[in-house]
């Protein structure tokens, strides 16, 4: 099964930014076990490069862990050095997509009008990260009448509570941050437990439908 075979299977990409690097190892297996299984490191956390690494060293046959507010080629290479499998960015920028690209790594840039959605795709964005969502429901349904050729993945403001109606507008994925990993919390056993049981949740939630 190819990497984004399996992020359009399971659906969820857990945004991990700024946790304690540490603690991921705990918050991957945790996630993992609640039937996450791909991963968002981004780049602006602390050892970004170094946590990746480790993550995909312990966990790469069990989970995708991929690098996020990557915002240059450069950066981009060093993360698909470092192991991830996907390159998710806040914007546009077709040289980082390109260098994606010609690695083999799945693509992930950030977009938000229907212009700059177009414009990822077309440069090879394979998932397009509808960022901010927190627009509403409304925003997909409408850029998906003229652009139903293009899959969409929702972030920021997506939470249990809404996901599902996402889902019905027709978006195929979702990066959910701080409603599923809450970085500024002490990651204790019971932090743990409770993740791996918001994990389940949320697959749930959009294998409901």
């Amino acid at each position: 099964m190819t990497t984004l075979s399996q992020i359009l299977e399971t659906k969820i990409v857990a945004i991990i930014r700024g946790a304690n690097p540490k603690d991921v190892l705990k918050i991957a297996n945790a996630l993992r076990k609640g039937g996450v299984k791909a991963l968002e490191i981004t780049i602006n956390s602390p050892k970004a490069l170094s946590v990746i690494e480790e993550v995909s060293d312990q966990l790469g046959n069990q989970v995708l862990v991929g690098a996020g507010t990557v915002l240059d080629a450069e950066t981009a290479r060093a993360a698909i050095s470092a192991g991830a499998k996907f390159i998710i960015s806040p914007t546009v920028d077709i040289e980082t997509i390109k260098t994606t690209k010609r690695y083999g790594i799945v693509s992930i840039p950030g977009a938000y009008t229907p212009t700059e959605i177009l414009t990822a795709y077309a440069n090879g964005g394979d998932l397009i990260k509808v960022f901010p969502a927190s627009s509403g429901i409304q925003y997909i349904k409408d850029i998906r009448g003229p652009l139903a050729h293009i899959p969409l993945m929702p972030t920021g403001g997506i939470n249990l509570n809404n996901i599902a109606e996402y889902q019905k507008a027709g978006a195929v994925a979702f990066g959910i941050a701080s409603a599923l990993v809450d970085t500024k919390e002490e990651v204790t056993e019971d932090y743990l437990l409770q993740l791996t049981d918001k994990a389940s949740k949320f697959i749930k939630a959009v294998n409901s439908l």
